[in-house]
């Protein structure tokens, strides 16, 4: 047999591999949601190996706080075009935050009015989750409705983002109005990964911040510790009703091999307690590392 003939027999038979463990992976993921007393949605991207895998991804599940995410990437796009500047100071008032909402930024500043810079908003923003920093952001990019223009002008268009944290504070149902597919999800941090819809300066600044922020057990709850993660969850009350409408968390891992995974994992109207649905996450997470780190050495 020719040399040549035999090198791309090996190939097709390395992608006929390759291809064919990705029902696997989508067993393990199912074996893992299955029974739960919850609606949950998954979607993975392997961004670099082109791999997607979808379970209930249709689906239109509420974001709670991953929406913090597509929030900083307006406000940087915003900053990058000159529009708004990384540090230019806002005047806060502290009879004009929310005294019922998660909020460091005004449990750490206590003085009836002082100065924060958008960078330190956006830090308490996503590496936080502030829901008055959220806010805050929201009035200097035009609201809710100027978001949800921005991300569908990047061509991610199964999303609706019409509420800020005040709004849907204001009534259970209105939660579900700022909804995504899972899909959209990893469509938009593909476009974060590999685009150019930021700067260089205002990619490294927002990963830094997604991937330093509060401790979560979510995506990277069962990877190894150095694992670097950058993510963004985003977690609902729980009714009286033992119902929590959203459990969620998206994000990049970073294999060992310097590839990344781009993960979106949906945890909607759960019925669980919140161990279990931290650990939906965690091992949907582990299975797809697991996948790539042993079975894609190269």
């Amino acid at each position: 047999m020719p040399l040549r003939v035999f090198i791309l027999l090996i190939f097709i038979a390395f992608s006929c591999t390759t291809h064919a463990q990705l029902p696997a992976l989508r067993q393990k993921m199912e074996a893992i949601i299955a029974g739960k007393q919850a609606h949950i949605g998954i979607s993975m991207l392997a961004i670099e190996d082109k791999d997607t895998l979808s379970i209930n991804a249709a689906h239109h599940y509420p974001m709670q706080s991953v929406f913090k995410f597509h929030l900083a990437l307006l406000v940087l796009h915003k900053a990058d075009q000159g529009k708004l500047s990384l540090s230019q100071r806002i005047h806060i008032k502290q009879s004009s935050l929310a005294k019922k909402s998660w909020s460091p930024l005004r449990d750490e500043h206590t003085a009836p009015e002082f100065d924060l810079t958008i960078k330190e908003l956006l830090s308490y923003t996503v590496s936080q989750s502030d829901n008055n920093g959220c806010d805050i952001l929201f009035g200097l990019v035009g609201g809710p409705a100027a978001l949800n223009n921005y991300i569908h002008a990047l061509g991610v268009k199964d999303i609706n983002i019409v509420a800020n944290e005040a709004q849907m504070h204001a009534a259970w149902d209105v939660q579900y109005n700022n909804w995504t597919t899972p899909i959209a999800a990893t469509q938009l941090l593909q476009k974060f990964q590999t685009g150019n819809i930021l700067s260089e300066n205002s990619k490294a600044l927002l990963w830094q911040l997604m991937a330093t922020g509060v401790k979560s057990n979510r995506l990277k709850g069962l990877l190894p510790a150095d694992t670097d993660v950058a993510h963004k969850s985003g977690t609902s009350d729980t009714n009286d009703q033992h119902l929590t409408a959203a459990f969620n968390d998206i994000g990049i891992i970073t294999l060992p091999n310097g590839k990344h995974i781009a993960m979106a994992v949906f945890v909607s109207d759960s019925k669980e307690d919140e161990a279990t649905n931290q650990r939906i996450i965690s091992e949907i997470a582990k299975a797809a590392w697991d996948h790539y780190s042993f079975t894609h050495m190269n």
